[in-house]
């Protein structure tokens, strides 16, 4: 009986040191790692958004005026994205 409670302590303390560093790792996510990870998968969304509406041109779906009035938009937007995303990779000014 005592060395069945020995083994289950040996057992939850390599368990403890084996997963440390994956405990510690998800507790620390860098803030600007998430922003950017965030920015990035809007940039997508909105390149596949612009893609999209050019085929619905390109198929009849859209009128050249609504289609020019969306692109306009939807570029204006990948451009305020693109932006942010090169503001996080501008070096921090020295003082």
């Amino acid at each position: 009986m005592l060395i069945a409670i020995l083994i289950l302590l040996l057992l939850a303390a390599v368990i403890a040191v084996v997963s440390a560093p994956l405990r510690r790792a998800r507790g620390r996510e860098d803030p600007a790692a998430a922003q950017r990870s965030a920015l990035e998968a809007a940039r997508e969304a909105k390149y596949r958004e612009i893609r999209d509406a050019e085929l619905d041109y390109a198929t009849g779906k859209l009128s050249r005026e609504d289609y020019e009035q969306l692109d306009a938009t939807l570029r204006a937007e990948a451009l305020s994205i693109l932006d942010r995303l090169s503001a996080l990779d501008a070096p921090a000014p020295e003082r």
